[in-house]
């Protein structure tokens, strides 16, 4: 299910997926937190990252998808 949820993540915002963060298991499906690079900088400890929140159906089909985060690459988990 990270797997679907990256895959089509990345095709409806065009957005390079850095890394799968948190799977859940919901009533209606899954769960899945992806970071993803949104905008590239020189030097790259300054890239702006966000966590994205992409819901799937029980067939691991994308229903929704929502930034929960924007952050500095820099920037600690808690800021």
């Amino acid at each position: 299910m990270a797997e679907r949820a990256v895959e089509q993540l990345t095709a409806l915002s065009g957005r390079t997926a850095e890394a799968v963060t948190g799977i859940e298991r919901t009533d209606d499906g899954w769960q899945v937190r992806v970071e993803v690079l949104e905008l590239e900088r020189i030097p790259h400890s300054t890239d702006l990252l966000a966590e994205y929140a992409v819901e799937l159906d029980g067939d691991g089909d994308l229903t929704s998808y929502r930034r929960v985060r924007r952050y500095a690459r820099g920037a600690s988990r808690e800021d």
